[in-house]
């Protein structure tokens, strides 16, 4: 079963002091014109975007996850040893997809190739935002539901990041109906709307949650490297 879940911007927590750290600002006030961008941005983005988010449980009949490998319902992803030990002592996998929707991303495009590159500049980082925000909430009701049936859960991991190939999103996407949420992907399995993220969480009676073992992966620039969170 699918589950699927829309979210207004007014339901996400957006962590502005983050948003000026990556402008360069973590130490005070926005100098001008970012405030003023920030302001623009978060304003627009409220008719911009369509916050959307799905997620399904697989079955635990056939599942297993070691080095670095994880099988489920038949499919094998090649996960890394990294995300493969988070998942040791899981019992079933949760896949989920979220997206803020092609019209932050349309916006920024927009701006970045016209005359406003460093508004175009905010609005990327603000929809990246958004939708990691709007995948914090689906991570909050997948533990909800988890925790209603005795279990707990891991943290998120998506292909792409710790050593995961990307190639792996066709068969993490063959858990969900065609164009669920509005995503599609390429041919070399790119995600449209761009702002749009998709993974893996184990869940069962021994997982564990642990924040992000950055120290253990080479991946620069991730969004979890410098933004940490708590479940």
């Amino acid at each position: 079963m699918i589950h699927e879940i829309s979210y207004s911007l007014g339901e996400l927590t957006l962590d502005i002091e983050y948003l000026k750290s990556m402008l360069g600002f973590p130490d005070g006030d926005l100098p001008e014109p970012f405030g003023e961008y920030v302001t623009q941005a978060i304003q627009e983005a409220e008719s911009l975007c369509n916050i959307r988010g799905a997620f399904r449980f697989s079955g635990n009949s056939d599942f297993s996850a070691n080095n670095g490998h994880l099988l489920v319902e038949g499919l094998e992803f090649g996960i890394g040893k990294t995300v493969a030990k988070e998942l040791r002592n899981a019992t079933s996998i949760v896949f989920f997809i979220c997206t803020a929707g092609k019209g932050i991303s349309r916006r920024s495009q927009d701006l970045l190739s016209g005359d406003e590159p460093v508004l175009g500049y905010v609005f990327d980082l603000l929809g990246s935002m958004i939708v990691e925000a709007a995948t914090d909430l689906l991570q909050t009701e997948i533990k909800r539901m988890a925790l209603s049936e005795g279990m707990q859960i891991t943290n998120r991991y998506s292909p792409g990041y710790c050593n995961w190939s990307v190639a792996d999103q066709h068969k993490l996407f063959s858990f969900f109906s065609e164009n669920c949420c509005g995503i599609r992907l390429t041919d070399s399995a790119l995600m449209h709307p761009i702002k749009s993220v998709s993974g893996i969480i184990g869940m069962g009676v021994g997982v564990k949650f642990r924040d992000y073992t950055c120290d253990l992966c080479s991946q620069v620039d991730c969004f979890h490297r410098s933004h940490r969170r708590i479940f």
